[in-house]
């Protein structure tokens, strides 16, 4: 039988709402706090002239920012254990690996079409195996972070209403699209995609209530998209990567300015995965009865 149908759902969608919100704010006052603790140490006024070890801390400071405020309303408003953030490694090697499976399928497909269609070209290879290691570990970072604060936190929060799961994954993915919205170069596709990326990466969550799958997927599909492949993500640049691209011109085949999650071929392709996800763990279900 599935977690979530042995899971006790709570009624009181006020006392989620209520921990939400307080969640929401604390993170926001505590990252401009430990962001400005962050630039204090490093020395430096601003993102754009970031070193990766710079980068790396400040990131940090938010991923404090992101687990403080979840740690102490879980255990003393929302009266939950810390595991319900979906953590416990235990049993998920597999996951972590399909993760990068996913991550390997999404953009083989997507920069193969890109190639193959004169969307991208490859103008040369440049291998810098510090920028390649540090990104990887700043992208360690950047996916805890997210993945506790939206997956493990807010979606876990309103699995535990009367909300349907896939609405609760919805309204988890906009608030994740929007925590980019004054990103470089956004629109109106980054933003769906964000959405639609929010969703495959919460997919999972709904049936397993575990984060290693969106951890491990989150994590790869920056690294690949950005220091390996060359595109931006999400519409910035964090260091050297070991494809150097060239578009013919910027549009919603490539993703331009964006990054690939600007791209239809994304979008495509983030709606057929999620799709098979879902009809994976439907079946399973069904499959237990």
């Amino acid at each position: 039988m599935e977690q979530e149908d042995i899971q006790k759902k709570e009624s009181k969608g006020a006392h989620v709402l209520v921990s939400l919100s307080v969640y929401v704010v604390a993170f926001l006052f505590l990252s401009v706090v430990f962001s400005m603790l962050g630039y204090i140490v490093i020395g430096l006024p601003g993102t754009s002239s970031l070193t990766l070890s710079q980068y790396a801390i400040i990131q940090s400071a938010t991923l404090l920012a992101a687990v403080l405020p979840a740690y102490f309303i879980l255990k003393y408003f929302d009266h939950r254990p810390l595991s319900d953030l979906g953590l416990s490694i235990k049993g998920r090697g597999r996951d972590i690996l399909y993760g990068l499976l996913a991550a390997v399928v999404l953009y083989g497909v997507g920069f193969g079409l890109s190639l193959l269609s004169g969307e991208v070209k490859v103008t040369g290879v440049q291998l810098s195996v510090v920028d390649l290691a540090g990104s990887f570990g700043v992208f360690i970072l950047v996916a805890l972070t997210e993945e506790i604060m939206v997956r493990g936190y807010i979606l876990g929060r309103l699995l535990r209403t009367r909300l349907n799961k896939f609405l609760s994954l919805g309204i988890s993915s906009v608030l994740f699209s929007l925590m980019h919205f004054f990103n470089p170069n956004v629109a109106f596709l980054p933003l769906l995609n964000l959405v639609l990326a929010g969703c495959l990466l919460g997919v999972t969550f709904l049936y397993t209530r575990n984060l290693w799958f969106p951890i491990s997927l989150h994590l790869f599909w920056n690294w690949l998209q950005g220091p390996v492949l060359g595109y931006k993500v999400s519409g910035t640049i964090l260091c050297s990567s070991l494809l150097q691209l060239q578009f013919p011109d910027n549009n919603i085949l490539n993703g331009g300015d964006f990054g690939f999650e600007g791209s239809i071929i994304c979008t495509v392709l983030m709606i057929l995965m999620t799709g098979c996800i879902i009809g994976y763990f439907e079946r399973k279900k069904q499959m237990s009865f």
